[in-house]
């Protein structure tokens, strides 16, 4: 049974918060996240799982269920949306999830006291294939202002703001949301990736969908900047594609292991390294924003090779990709490493749903 006591640190906050004396200072969404997300920290790291509601290793659709539920009893503390395919209109994004139903979910794993976070693999807007068409290295130079997509991506975003404006309760809260646009983009496998764009345009890219939403009142969003595993970083390369200060929250990491075990580790390792050192000075959090390894040839991964990483990191969450028929990283009852994922989950530092409203 996990042990950690938690009503002492939230008992703190309680207090802190009623000592401000101005009660004209009135936090937005984003930063009552930031500070929630400080807190458990204090406690562990969340775990995390793409699409958990939606479908699973052996079901789809079916509501209530979820692999991480049916494998330890427990949701994840963090569930992980993706709004792909919004941008065109579509009644279902990029991997066939009805937006109705992403919207009914994500509120639901709210008012149950879950994090959630959304990513955006948006069309190509120049090709009109999808995210992963690097066709074309003029893209994002074709959707800042002055090019010849500028105008079609103006309704592109008006779209994701609709929708994240719809999500709220039916007392009118509008859910806190860990926002991770633009991801992986060291890497040159989306449009918006490192050879597809220069720095200076990036930027642009980053601030223009940044700036219009927070135009639109979304204050609710908290910005997370999530490059890929690298493996080199230092504080010149990873500053050419940083955002700035004044516009994340949080810096994540997309980290899989496709090659070996020993690669995989050194990255990793070599990168917390980086990224936590960074983060402290410049007053952010972390997280492993994806992880996993692919159908998990090793029933030990979890415990054996990822959490003896984390356990050494400032981390707020770490979240496992989707699980769907032949491709899966989560757990499932059926998979050998369901036992792993269980001892995993009764560690003391590792938080679910329940340990976060404890």
């Amino acid at each position: 049974m996990k042990k950690i006591m938690y009503g002492v640190l939230l008992i703190i906050l309680m207090m802190n918060m009623a000592s401000c004396g101005n009660k004209d200072v009135v936090k937005t969404g984003a930063e009552q996240l930031f500070d929630r997300l400080q807190l458990l920290q204090e406690k562990g790291y969340m775990a995390g799982h793409q699409d958990d509601p939606f479908y699973g290793l052996e079901w789809e659709w079916e509501l209530g269920k979820s692999d991480v539920l049916a494998t330890v009893g427990d949701y994840p503390a963090v569930m992980g949306f993706d709004l792909g395919g919004i941008e065109m209109g579509d009644a279902k994004n990029l991997d066939s999830v009805p937006f109705s139903r992403i919207h009914d979910e994500l509120i639901a794993h709210y008012k149950r006291g879950g994090i959630v976070t959304i990513s955006w693999h948006p069309r190509n807007p120049l090709t009109g294939s999808n995210a992963w068409d690097v066709s074309d290295s003029t893209v994002v130079k074709s959707i800042l202002p002055s090019g010849s997509q500028h105008e079609k991506f103006q309704t592109w975003m008006e779209r994701v703001g609709t929708f994240l404006k719809s999500l709220k309760t039916e007392e009118g809260v509008a859910v806190p949301i860990i926002f991770r646009p633009w991801h992986e983009n060291n890497g040159s496998w989306f449009w918006w990736g490192q050879n597809l764009c220069s720095d200076e345009e990036f930027h642009g890219l980053w601030n223009m969908l940044q700036d219009y939403l927070n135009g639109e009142g979304l204050s609710n969003l908290l910005w997370s900047y999530s490059p890929n595993l690298d493996g080199n970083w230092d504080t010149e390369r990873f500053m050419k594609r940083y955002p700035g200060d004044d516009r994340v929250s949080l810096i994540g990491e997309d980290a899989y292991q496709w090659g070996t075990e020993e690669d995989f580790v050194k990255q990793l390792t070599t990168d917390l390294d980086f990224l936590s050192a960074f983060a402290k000075e410049h007053g952010k959090m972390i997280a492993l924003t994806e992880c996993g390894y692919k159908n998990i040839p090793d029933s030990t991964w979890w415990t054996r090779v990822l959490k003896p990483i984390m356990d050494k990191y400032p981390i707020s969450y770490f979240l496992l990709w989707r699980n769907y028929k032949e491709e899966y990283f989560g757990p499932a009852p059926s998979l050998d490493c369901a036992d792993d994922y269980r001892k995993l989950y009764e560690a003391d530092n590792t938080l679910f749903l329940n340990d976060i409203n404890k």
